[in-house]
């Protein structure tokens, strides 16, 4: 289960391009589409900065923006890749189905956030080759132009890049981009908030690389992606709650490896999510070739997964796997609602401190696996490796094949006073979200 950032085969295949294509056209990026500002541009009246009526690019207003004032974008397509590393400074657009940021499949990210606190949202950003937003540490811009994860490098310094502290994205749409939607890297005290991420040759919304993360990823729809939402070496104070993940190749993974920093992963709250029909065959190519999976632990500890719904995955429901090196341990699936998958729980795991109980499944992997692994029962020794149902994926299509999403939800007032990332994630209370009724809704808090 467990699943690399980098431009793996896979990932390589679904862009539909070779290594070396690949290779050359992030290199060839750079800083494409960015125009620096020009000498004599002055800081207009206020505290809001227009785009175009103030400056022609986003880039232009972005580095005349001071702490804390907000760059508002007017409809339009912006074929630039934005850098904000100004901190507290909200970028948001005035329409979101209309201001879009158009990689042309050429450039490498759309919008890359270092400044801390800084926010993203009620815009669109597609058709880059690597990232739609990122949120990152990494100030080294051929890292952040490799997925920020990188490739072909050692898991990265934590204290050359420390982790931005602070940072939002609300209401933005991504899609078919080559990796990521929403790439949170090296990052925490965050939220990423009814935002919608489809196309990706990686995953729709990614968190990875933080301890603690203290971040909150609620209210989303992720949806033919290779993979719907991604959490790789992320924890402590992270949850994911009342998303509607439908239709990509794998659902929700929970991920430990060594290809980056801070293994193993530990202790995320997974609650009140729908996770339905993860068998998409238009979608881009899983990297590790997974299919037809809900939700999946690769080697994470001490997780708890809780009141989804998770339904029609043709592998499996929830399964937990030990990826060499990482066992996973201490992960507690209780009381969702796990049925008409190929196999509803599975557990190929050999600690027995992961347990099962009150999850109403119809099919169980091994045998009367919440008998033998209840949260209230103690096990001595380890049960035998459970199996999926046996499922074969089929190819999959280039990333930027995906058809465009429908229009999506505004902000209410794009002129209200922006809300710098700070303080997030705020209070957060899991036991809000109960187990979802509609498969075909975001589920909601109470």
């Amino acid at each position: 289960m467990t699943h690399s950032p980098r431009l793996s085969t896979g990932v390589r295949k679904a862009l539909g391009l070779s290594a070396l294509v690949v290779s050359v056209a992030l290199a060839a990026t750079g800083c494409s589409g960015q125009e620096p500002s020009s000498d004599d541009a002055r800081h207009p009246a206020g505290s809001v900065l227009r785009v175009p009526q103030d400056f022609r690019t986003v880039q232009q207003a972005v580095d005349v923006a001071r702490e804390g004032e907000t760059v508002l974008v007017g409809p339009g397509v912006y074929k630039e890749s934005v850098h904000v590393t100004t901190p507290r400074l909200i970028l948001r657009g005035t329409d979101r189905d209309k201001v879009v940021f158009d990689g042309g499949v050429r450039l490498a990210n759309g919008i890359t956030v270092t400044g801390a606190g800084s926010v993203v949202e009620n815009l669109t950003v597609h058709g880059y080759l690597a990232n739609g937003v990122l949120f990152t540490g990494v100030t080294d811009e051929k890292l952040q132009q490799r997925g920020a994860g990188g490739s072909a490098y050692d898991p990265l310094d934590t204290t050359r890049f420390p982790a931005v502290r602070g940072f939002r994205a609300t209401r933005v749409t991504a899609y078919d981009n080559g990796l990521y939607g929403i790439y949170a890297f090296d990052a925490r005290n965050g939220v990423i908030e009814e935002s919608y991420a489809s196309g990706h040759a990686d995953s729709g919304i990614y968190v990875g690389q933080c301890k603690p993360c203290s971040t909150v990823v609620r209210g989303n729809t992720v949806e033919r992606n290779a993979v719907g939402i991604e959490l790789t070496n992320a924890s402590d104070h992270l949850s994911i709650l009342g998303n509607r993940v439908a239709r990509n190749r794998v659902g929700i993974t929970v991920n430990s490896n060594d290809l980056e920093a801070l293994a193993p992963q530990r202790g995320a709250v997974i609650a009140g999510n729908v996770v339905v029909d993860n068998n998409a065959a238009d979608t881009p190519e899983q990297a590790d070739g997974g299919f037809g999976i809900g939700i999946g632990i690769g080697g994470g500890t001490d997780n708890r997964v809780q009141r989804n719904l998770v339904r029609g995955n043709r592998a499996a429901g929830v399964i937990v796997t030990d990826p060499a090196g990482h066992p996973a341990s201490g992960n507690r699936v209780e009381d969702n609602r796990v049925t008409g998958n190929g196999t509803d729980l599975v557990l190929a795991s050999a600690d027995p401190a992961n347990c099962f109980t009150g999850n109403r499944p119809g099919t169980q992997s091994p045998d009367r696996l919440e008998t033998r692994a209840g949260c209230a029962t103690r096990r001595g020794k380890a049960l035998p490796d459970g199996r999926t149902t046996p499922v074969q994926a089929p190819p999959g299509i280039p990333f930027s094949q995906v058809p465009a999403p429908p229009a999506q939800p505004s902000l209410p007032d794009p002129t209200a006073p922006g809300r710098p990332a700070t303080g997030l994630p705020g209070a957060v209370d899991p036991n809000a979200y109960p187990l979802p009724k509609d498969a075909n809704a975001v589920p909601r808090a109470h």
